[in-house]
């Protein structure tokens, strides 16, 4: 009799065990779901820079500089993506995608204000449509980044709540890193004067 007692006890944890871990990796592969979504929107604007610097580089010849830094960090936000795509567990490259993405909307930023100088660029209707497909795509990923950023806080939450935390190290489910893609800009206080 004691036996069956012990034997349905360990039956019973073997079977909570498995439910951690199911839920373990259904909310690892929310979250990698997730990143799929900021994945195709990211390679969506990446793949716009070079049209928008084409078109810039007639009317700003002699600011080769500014048009070479954003080619560079598109670049190096291209590698970005593609390393942390690889492995969306990944902690570091996740942080190298955040800063790759942050020196991207930096350089960006140059050029729009450089354009600002420039009327005939800002008139130019292929260049209107790519700055309005990119602020469409740089909506479209802080939705996705919101959402990746919301599954990654679940699958936390899952993994340090008692008694999933036990059971998380011994099935090697690491944490998950947030994507903090910051734009300085919104972030500065908008100066008034009269």
């Amino acid at each position: 009799m004691g036996g069956w007692v012990i034997l349905g006890i360990l039956a019973a944890l073997v079977v909570f065990a498995i439910s951690i871990y199911n839920r373990l990796v259904a909310g690892r592969n929310q979250y990698k779901n997730a990143f799929a979504q900021i994945d195709v929107q990211l390679t969506r604007r990446h793949d716009l820079i070079p049209n928008l610097v084409e078109t810039a580089k007639g009317y700003m010849a002699h600011e080769r500089e500014t048009l070479e830094a954003v080619i560079n960090a598109r670049n190096i936000a291209v590698s970005g993506l593609k390393d942390a795509a690889a492995d969306p567990t990944d902690p570091d490259a996740m942080k190298k995608l955040a800063e790759a993405e942050q020196g991207l909307s930096g350089a960006l930023g140059r050029l729009f204000a450089l354009a600002e100088a420039y009327p005939d660029l800002k008139a130019n209707e292929n260049m209107m449509q790519l700055s309005e497909e990119l602020t469409t795509t740089e909506n479209k990923v802080a939705f996705a980044r919101q959402a990746y950023n919301d599954s990654v806080m679940q699958y936390n939450t899952l993994r340090e709540s008692f008694p999933n935390n036990l059971f998380a190290g011994w099935f090697n489910f690491g944490p998950a890193e947030l994507l903090d893609i910051e734009d300085e800009s919104k972030r500065e206080v908008p100066q008034v004067s009269f």
